[in-house]
């Protein structure tokens, strides 16, 4: 049995026992009302899910029979209803409930098959149902949640055929189908027991390599890098050693931080569509969880993975630093999160399975536990003081939980940072962060100081040392306690609730802790209670308390309102107190609490009291409870009374003219003591009987009183003193039971996890109520309910009152008496009892299913709860006559309803606002399973017995709202009692009432009621829709339904009722004579919200046609819309546009019905392809998402075997629209209309600086609520363009691909009729002058060319391939991204992937590559190659016929030597067609290799690799030799007549184009194919990035930034290394400063995978430059070599900064000997200061022991000439600067000497007084 049921209240204990017959009950009835020769009886199962979600969460106790049982069926029914997505939805999250919680002890196989076709046939295809996209959005998170839950289930062999499917999706990795593919991986493949045999050394390569063929794409790195940490996490059979240093590559530059000044994200990173990243999506944007997974699993004794780790600690920890903050410090906070997560995980399983010796070998023992822990500190040290809030808590509870695996290591850390930041007491956010974390560390410090164990720490002065640290912090705890200070304050009490949870009792002196040798602990109790009174006094209330009804007790401060730490730190403090220093402090709380009246801090003091209540009621009761009560009855003796309370005294008073009342001070005072009192006697229980007398009295009196806000609290009162006398509550929940077995002084904790019925835990006291209270609590009913239902009825018959404003006083009473009553018993007072259809059911042996579950005991009758209702239906009419307008007594009245009327519904609100819920889950009340100080590992995590007890009392109180929520859903027989009707026809009528606040709360009240009661929707719906069909209906009537209307639970069940759904769609449709706007912008909302969550129509609707003679059937309902839905009706045009779409969403529900389906299906395609040339833009943009989806057939399409000749036959129609459509379509004009009325949608923005693409072109003309009225929301989620959009030469497009589909569909649909009607209306548009025409030429023609129906081929000679000669030829501009999106959608692939290809595209491909006649312009050049490159995008390189690999080829030749064009668009547009020519032919080869070596594609006897390379080489000599001689001839004066020489041009020209060729390789991600070409092209990018021409340097300095993101891998990366080492010597300076400032970022990318040899030549070259002759490169080296030590390889770094200390000693020792003035040059003395700085400037912010020694030497050449001279200062201030905050006590690194002598570098020298 789970602990929170064992710990229930006794007789709700007892009941539970009986839930597991119940749950057997339920699963055998989910198996009955299932019938499998019906298929739609799926919904009737539906109702048991909530009930099942009941059981889970109620943690019952159910056999394992059942539960496999429910879930065999539950699969069973998901599979079975694939075309019912609701019905999905439901049975997908229970299964992932079920899956989840019993994955260990269940035995299935699980089929994946079904679950991706189901995925493929709803999110994947064009199958667009009618469901909204609420409902898919929801399907398709259940469907991929239930795969990974089932993922463990799928049988042996799974793996393999998941990824023989997936795998063919990857093999363009420039086509979108690459991504989904990569998704679907992820998502599916499994890593179980079952499936190890497929994973192999071999499968892990084709993985980093798939990985790799993307680059600079988040996405892609996310799906790959979870696939990977899951095959580590499960397999470590795999040696993994091999793969690390690509691995840890991968991991560093995962995360996008800058580099040496560079920009912190990528450039240009790859574009995946948006649906497929909002389908597969990831939380964080960073895979920084899978990281942190596949770091710590890959750790092993005697694996390099611990050296790889630190290492990328090291390049990583800089960033961590507060200084250093970034859009980066999220992902990598994450990543510091998770890797302390794993790595308890990773233990915690290790320490279970001990006894398993097998795996003995690889589990961490105590030496790589603590390399771990190590290297984490130093993360820990570098964020700990973060300004990002995120990043200092993960640190603090990373902090946490690292101290009980290594305490030996966190602790000192730990405790030396707490005595900093007592030292620094300046920055305070310091403070506040060390008093957290230790906090969260209290229970590690006392248990390593108090245990026997070995790890005590010698360093600290001994354990003590802890417990002193726990001493100082306590004692500065109490000046932590500032009322101006918010969050220092509630660290502080976090702090002292965390150290006194961890002891057993608090006594005087407690010798056995040690503890108290500093402090007295009654001293320090006296001081804190002084402390907190000074805090309590100096309170601002943080809102001006609000006047009126629901001011509730607890409007607090802070203290309040900020997390529950308040009341919990008392609660525990005054219940671990002993006997003699709780009565101390409860004589001191008792004085504050009488001397002084605090309305600001009303729940404070009041909180105060409760705690002290709840630890020891006899005791409080006197000395709390009694003083205040007396003093309030004696403060209300003398005042006035209306005689308004009860006491049966109500004769109407003489109208006076003076109302009495009380003075203000008086009415606050009393206020204030009442509302203390009733936050105090919460927990009071059976200690308040002694006083019944005086409560009594003060709560009539206090009714009586003329104040409004006397008679509110008093309402209080009379509540919680209601429920503490009839409530199950705990009562010794705070004091210690069990002791630490190995620290007696400690608490030992307790972990739900370990709970088992042979070894129980001892359980809570509950408070159950004795016979007494129970009298009471009736006397007390009898009082304030009883009575006041007499007086109300009596007010209202009789009218007894004369004076309005007295009449108003007396209901505005009575009413929060009935309230307060109602409040305070909750679920005590019994519910109505249902009527059955046929006979009052008396026995409860129908009730189908049990939740045990009861507030407290029981009061009160049903007749109470009767009679309530009978009294206020007439109080409710009669105050709507009378008293409609005002609010507080109608709201007074829905409040009683909603308490009457919806049983459970306080409870479940104070479950779910529950704010003690989230704070037990602070670091600091949480001891992690694994625990290595007191070797004791337990199953999960460990928390205090109290908030053990709190979450069973919140369990408690969820189980008593369920327990009978639900009875009434399950059988179709129990309809509501005539008293739950009469309170929901009061409802209805109040939802529709004049005043907003009133609407929203009865609108809530009803809808909780029609939840529990299925039966009455119907009933609502058709009484709120009549008011939107009444002309006369009112404003407000018209909002309340609305708001009613569109909730979830009505529009769920619309689709189950037809008369429901179609009195709604009418009521709406004929609503549009409402004339005010906030009446229309209601109705349009819900429209909106119907749309989103519309569900289908279920099919029991459809078949109701025939049985129905009313005329209510299907097809009438559907020809009704059609009629409203014309333009010729006059209507809005926003009504014409929802009658529009519901004829759409009506016209697809019906495609389940085969009987109606064709006629409506073919009349609504009719009718929408007449509205495309409706006046209407909206409902045009309708019209086409609408034929989109109802044009499907397709039968002229030639089939792809075989293409045969047409011979038509149009009598017979091959489709069932097509009759319809084809009339319409070969009216005369038909199409020029149409386009020209379609041109008007597209709107040409006048700027193109939008880089986004156009397909959001129309959002300027449209707000969201119509988007969402005529789009779908997956219109399909294969949405073109089907590749990655990235030239930006093709500009801004308007094209819109839903244009073109439909004008192919219509061509597929209808055949050549189709063509010969568009033929003109094309001519005439493709040479119109307007943009906007154009537009819809180019996707008319689109359309037309993709469509491959028959006799295409014939139109192509005849007359289309002209029109395309034409587009090409013509000199217009500014169409021409619409043209190149045309020929971009015409020879798209078709079919999922990409491969098979349009009929046409050859042809086009012809038509492009013929070269253009001779005299053009520049631009038609320009864009025949814009065009081309559009065009080649879309090739499927690895599947090529013949016939386009001769193109390429062709085109490589003329593309090769036009490379020097005059004109810069064209070069560009060049490069950018190369690029995407040469990377389609690499990838192409490397499928194809055993046909052809690729030297076939050859250019002057070279393949076309080679010569680039070649001719590159030697044209950027001739360049930077022409940009020299220019220099000096400047130089000489000499002017130039001609510029450069005409050869010299030319070569820049070519070199201008090949840099667009680098650039856009690296652009479009496509550059993994070419990297060969990039690296040998590395040269001429790093050396012309200053030269004379500014174009080319621009482009040049371009291609160098985009180059230093990309990774590179052996063989190439060895090129690179060499390419760099020989630009370093090169003889112009530039070069060399360029390839310093490319070596900061190379070395940062890959340092895991560069040899040593390889860093060693690279740290000698560097060196080298240090004494260069060039002064900008010395200075450059220095600083990269400063990175270089940062984050490069310790045992070169420590070999340099000896040298560097040698060489500058020796020269500084010289220097002393020769007079200054000797002739020695400067470059080997700056070169050996430089060395130095560098070693000063690599470590920022610590203090390692050389760093004394090598900042006084340098700090030693401070009187060298310049530039000497400025060096050692800038390095010197800078060593301050970083070292300012922690110089207090670094500064004892120094001896004297050294410290004057930096004293003497400095102008300023306080830092070092």
């Amino acid at each position: 049995m789970h602990l929170y049921n064992a710990w229930l209240p006794p007789p709700v204990a007892e009941e539970s026992k009986k839930e597991n017959e119940s749950f057997a009950r339920v699963v055998r009835s989910v198996k009955e009302s299932y019938r499998p020769d019906d298929p739609e009886s799926v919904y009737s199962t539906l109702k048991w899910v909530p009930i099942i979600d009941i059981f889970i969460k109620a943690k019952s106790e159910v056999s394992l029979e059942d539960v496999a049982a429910l879930v065999e069926m539950g699969l069973e029914l998901f599979c079975l209803s694939h075309d019912k997505l609701y019905a999905q939805v439901r049975w997908g999250s229970i299964l992932v409930r079920l899956l989840n919680k019993y994955r260990k002890k269940l035995s299935l196989k699980v089929q994946w098959r079904p679950f991706y076709d189901t995925l493929v046939n709803t999110h994947f295809t064009r199958n667009t149902g009618p469901e909204g996209w609420r409902l898919r959005q929801k399907h398709f998170v259940t469907v991929t949640t239930l795969v990974r839950s089932c993922r463990r289930f799928f049988p042996p062999g799974s793996a393999t055929e998941i990824w023989s499917e997936f795998g063919s999706m990857l093999e363009n990795p420039w086509h979108n189908s690459s991504f989904e593919g990569a998704g679907f991986v992820r998502l599916f493949l499994p890593t179980n027991m079952d499936n190890q045999d497929f994973f192999s050394l071999n499968w892990v390569k084709t993985c980093l390599e798939q990985w790799d063929s993307v680059p600079n794409c988040q996405f892609w790195n996310c799906q790959w890098a979870a696939v990977i940490a899951r095959v580590i996490k499960k397999y470590n059979f795999i040696n993994w050693d091999i793969f690390l240093p690509m691995l840890f590559t991968r991991y560093l530059n995962i995360f996008e931080v800058p580099v040496a000044n560079g920009n912190g994200s990528y450039p240009f990173s790859v574009d995946v569509p948006s649906n497929t990243r909002f389908l597969f999506s990831n939380r964080g944007i960073t895979p920084a969880k899978a990281v942190a997974k596949s770091i710590v699993y890959l750790l092993k004794p005697h694996s390099a993975a611990q050296q790889h780790f630190e290492k990328l600690v090291n390049l990583l920890e800089q960033y961590y630093h507060p200084s250093n903050g970034g859009h980066w410090t999220y992902s990598l906070a994450r990543l510091l999160l998770h890797l302390v997560m794993a790595f308890q995980k990773r233990l915690q399983h290790e320490q279970q399975n001990e006894d398993n010796s097998g795996q003995a070998e690889l589990c961490l023992g105590p030496s790589e536990r603590a390399s771990f822990v190590n290297v984490i500190l130093r993360l820990i040290d570098r964020g700990q003081y973060s300004k990002n809030e995120h990043l200092s808590e993960t640190v603090a509870a990373a902090t946490s939980i690292l101290s009980y695996v290594e305490p030996s290591l966190v602790l000192p850390f730990l405790a030396s940072r707490f005595h900093m930041a007592l030292e620094t007491m300046t920055a305070t956010h310091q403070l506040k962060a060390a008093v957290t974390s230790v906090a969260f560390a209290g229970r590690s410090l006392f248990l390593t100081s108090l245990s026997s164990s070995p790890a005590k720490p010698d360093d600290v002065g001994g354990a003590n040392g802890f417990i002193d640290l726990l001493m100082i912090s306590l004692s500065n705890a109490l000046l932590g306690m500032d009322a101006n200070d918010p969050p220092k304050t509630l660290a502080t009490i976090q702090l002292i609730g965390s150290i006194f949870s961890n002891m057993a009792t608090l006594e005087v002196n407690m010798d056995e802790l040690s503890l108290m040798t500093t402090i007295q602990f009654s001293e320090w109790l006296d001081e804190f209670l002084c402390r907190l009174f000074s805090l309590l006094l100096h309170l601002e209330p943080s809102s001006v308390l609000n006047e009126g009804l629901h001011s509730s007790s607890t409007s607090g401060t802070f203290l309040v309102d900020d997390g529950p730490y308040y009341f919990c730190m008392l609660e525990i403090l005054l219940g671990r107190l002993s006997e003699p220093l709780y009565n101390q402090a409860l004589r001191k709380i008792s004085k504050f609490v009488k001397t002084n009246i605090l309305p600001g801090a009303i729940a404070e003091v009041g909180l105060l009291c409760c705690a002290c209540v709840h630890s020891n009621p006899e005791e409080a009761v006197v000395h709390l409870i009694e003083p205040v009560l007396v003093s309030v009855i004696s403060s209300l003796k003398g005042t006035p009374s209306t005689g308004f309370g009860g006491r049966g005294t109500s004769q109407a008073p003489v109208s006076s003219k003076v109302k009495p009342t009380l003075s203000p001070a008086l009415e606050t005072a009393i206020d204030y003591q009442l509302k203390v009192l009733s936050v105090a006697i919460s927990y009071g229980g059976p200690a308040l009987l002694r006083y019944k007398d005086q409560f009594k009295e003060a709560i009539m009196s206090a009714f009586e009183s003329p104040s409004w806000k006397v008679n509110g609290a008093g309402d209080h009162v009379l509540r919680s003193l209601l429920g503490s006398l009839v409530h199950y509550y705990p009562i010794d929940q705070y004091k210690c039971i069990l002791h630490h077995p190995a620290v007696g002084a400690l608490e030992e904790w307790i972990s739900t996890k370990d709970y088992l019925d042979d070894k129980p835990f001892v359980g809570p006291k509950w408070h159950v109520p004795s016979d007494d209270e129970i009298q009471f609590a009736n006397e007390l009913l009898n009082l304030h309910f009883k009575s006041a239902l007499d007086d109300l009825l009596k007010i209202c018959q009789t009218k007894v009152h004369s004076d309005p404003g007295n009449e108003k006083d007396h209901l505005k009473v009575t009413l929060v008496r009935l309230d307060s009553s109602l409040q305070g018993v909750l679920s005590c007072l019994p519910d109505f009892r249902p009527s059955s259809r046929n006979r009052m059911m008396d026995d409860p042996g129908h009730i189908t299913f049990l939740i045990a579950g009861a507030t407290g005991a029981c009061v009160g009758s049903v007749e109470l709860r009767e009679k309530a209702v009978e009294v206020i239906h007439v109080a409710c009419k009669y105050l709507l006559e009378e008293k409609s307008d005002d609010s507080i007594l109608m709201l007074l009245i829905i409040r009683i309803m909603d308490a009457l009327g919806n049983y459970g519904g306080s409870e479940y609100e104070e479950w779910s606002n529950h704010r003690q819920a989230w704070k037990l889950e602070s670091a600091a009340l949480i001891e992690p399973p694994i625990n290595f100080i007191v070797p004791s590992h337990s199953r999960g995590k460990k928390r205090p017995r109290w908030a053990l007890i709190d979450k069973t009392y919140m369990h408690n109180t969820w189980r008593s709202s369920q327990s009978s929520y639900h009875l009434f859903r399950t059988s179709g027989s129990m309809s509501p009692s005539d008293h739950a009707i009469l309170l929901m026809d009061d409802l209805l009528n109040l939802s529709v009432h004049s005043y907003e606040t009133v609407r929203i709360l009865a609108g809530k009240a009803l809808l909780k009621m029609v939840k529990r009661w299925p039966l009455i929707i119907s009933k609502c719906v058709l009484s709120l829709t009549e008011n939107l069909r009444n002309p006369n209906s009112p404003e407000h009537a018209v909002l309340g339904s609305c708001s009613v209307l569109s909730s979830q639970t009505i529009l769920k069940h619309l689709a189950m009722d037809s008369k429901a759904l179609s009195s709604f769609v009418l009521g709406i449709l004929s609503s549009s004579h409402h004339e005010s706007l906030k009446a229309q912008k209601s109705i349009n909302e819900l429209f909106v919200k119907f749309n989103i969550q519309f569900g289908g129509v279920s099919r029991s609707i459809l078949r109701t046609s025939a049985i129905h003679s009313d005329g209510s059937d299907f097809a009438d309902l559907v020809s009704q819309i059609g009629c409203m839905s014309f333009g010729s009706t006059n209507l809005h045009w926003r009504y014409n546009l929802m009658a529009n779409r519901v004829l759409l969403l009506l016209a697809m529900a019906s495609r389940n019905d085969p009987n109606l389906s064709s006629k409506i299906l073919s009349e609504t395609a009719g009718h929408f392809l007449k509205n495309l040339k409706s006046q209407l833009p909206q409902t045009r943009i309708l019209a086409i998402s609408a034929l989109n989806i109802l044009l499907k057939e397709s039968p002229y399409k030639m089939s792809t075997e075989k293409r045969p000749e047409f011979s038509g036959d149009f009598q017979g129609y091959k489709s069932s629209l097509e009759g319809a459509l084809s009339q319409i379509f070969q009216e005369e004009g038909f199409f020029s209309e149409t386009l020209n009325s379609l041109s008007h949608v597209h709107i040409i923005a006048d700027t193109e600086s939008t880089a986004s693409r156009g397909n959001h072109g129309n959002s300027s003309l449209q707000s969201l609520a119509d988007k969402s009225i005529t789009g779908f929301y997956f219109e399909f989620s294969s949405s073109w363009p089907r590749t990655p959009n990235w030239i930006s030469l093709l500009g801004n497009d308007t094209f819109y691909s839903k244009f073109a589909r439909i004008f192919k569909r219509l061509c597929q649909e209808c055949g050549m009729p189709v063509f010969s009607a568009l033929k003109c209306a094309l001519e005439e548009f493709v040479n119109a002058k307007e943009r906007s025409k154009q537009c819809v030429a180019a996707e008319a023609l689109a359309g037309i060319l993709h469509s491959d129906v028959n006799g295409l081929l014939e139109a192509w000679d005849s007359w289309i391939m002209v029109q395309l000669q034409n587009v090409i030829l013509a000199p217009s501009v500014e169409s021409i991204p619409e043209w190149a999106a045309c020929i971009r959608y015409s020879v798209t692939g078709k079919g999922k992937y990409g491969t098979n290809i349009p009929v046409l595209r050859q042809k086009i491909l012809d038509c492009l590559a013929t070269p253009l006649p001779p005299m053009v312009t520049t631009t038609v050049v320009a864009k025949r190659f814009a065009f081309l490159s559009a065009a080649l995008i879309e090739v499927s390189p690895p599947r090529m016929p013949v016939s386009e690999v001769q193109l390429h080829k062709k085109l490589l030749e003329e593309l090769l030597s036009n490379m020097s064009n005059s004109s810069a668009q064209v070069r560009e547009a060049i490069g950018v067609t190369l690029s995407v020519l040469c990377s389609n032919i690499q990838l192409h080869t490397s499928f194809t290799n055993q046909l052809h070596d690729g030297d076939n594609y050859t250019i002057e006897e070279r393949s076309w690799d080679q010569f680039l390379i070649k001719r590159a080489s030697e044209l950027v000599v001739s360049i930077q030799n022409g940009s020299q001689s220019d220099k000096m001839e400047i130089l000489t004066d000499i002017s130039l007549d001609n510029g450069l020489a005409n050869g010299d041009s030319q070569d820049v020209k070519w070199m201008e184009t090949l840099f667009h060729f680098i650039i856009s390789s690296l652009k479009s991600g496509r550059s993994s194919y070419l990297l060969d070409v990039i690296v040998a092209l590395l040269y001429p990018v790093i050396s012309l990035q200053e030269t004379s021409n500014k174009d080319l340097s621009t482009l040049s300095k371009a291609a160098f930034q985009l180059l230093k993101w990309r990774v590179l891998w052996e063989p190439h990366l060895q090129k690179a290394v060499s390419v760099i080492l020989s630009s370093a010597n090169d003889s112009n300076w530039r070069t060399r400063s360029a390839t310093l400032t490319f070596l900061r970022t190379f070395m940062y990318r890959h340092t895991f995978v560069l040899s040593n040899v390889e860093k060693k030549q690279i740290w000698r070259t560097v060196e080298k430059l240090l004494t260069d002759n060039q002064v900008e490169v010395r200075e450059h080296a220095a600083a990269v070599l400063a990175g270089l030590m940062k984050g490069g390889d310790e045992n070169l770094a420590e070999d340099f900064r000896g040298r560097a200390y040698r060489d500058a000693n020796a020269i500084h020792k010289k220097r002393k000997q020769r007079s200054l003035s000797s002739g020695q040059s400067v470059a080997p003395i700056h070169g050996a200061v430089l060395a130095l700085a560098a070693c000063v400037l690599s470590v920022p912010y610590d203090m390692p022991s050389w760093l004394p020694e090598h900042v006084t030497l340098l700090a030693d050449f401070v009187g060298e000439p310049a530039p000497v001279k400025s060096t050692v200062t800038k390095a010197v201030a800078e060593f301050r600067r970083t070292h300012a905050d922690t110089w207090s006590f670094q500064k004892g690194s120094f001896t004297e000497e050294q410290l004057e002598v930096l004293a003497d570098t400095s102008s300023s020298s306080s830092y070092f007084a």
